[in-house]
């Protein structure tokens, strides 16, 4: 993978990662690192899945496979901020 794809990859997964946390609702107690990690995976497998179901090579905006991305990653961030559980930065409850 080159420079370019990497910075891509960074700059999609936050824009899908922070698309993933808008459609949820609620506060989430992640980072911002971790949503941009979150929407890393979640944009690779939307991809994936939108390649698989046939949607991934439209004309314009692949809007399906948009769609699968924010899904996944609002899947991905509820996950992950279910799992860290509302800890805070000082380890008191």
């Amino acid at each position: 993978m080159t420079v370019a794809g990497i910075i891509t990859a960074i700059v999609i997964g936050a824009i899908v990662g922070m698309l993933g946390r808008l459609v949820l609702p609620g506060r989430q107690s992640i980072g911002v690192l971790l949503t941009i990690g979150v929407g890393i995976v979640a944009a690779l497998l939307g991809t994936a899945l939108a390649q698989s179901v046939g949607v991934a090579t439209t004309d314009g905006i692949d809007w399906i496979e948009l769609v699968f991305q924010v899904g996944l990653a609002a899947v991905g961030v509820g996950i992950v901020a279910g799992v860290r559980g509302g800890r805070t930065r000082s380890g008191r409850y």
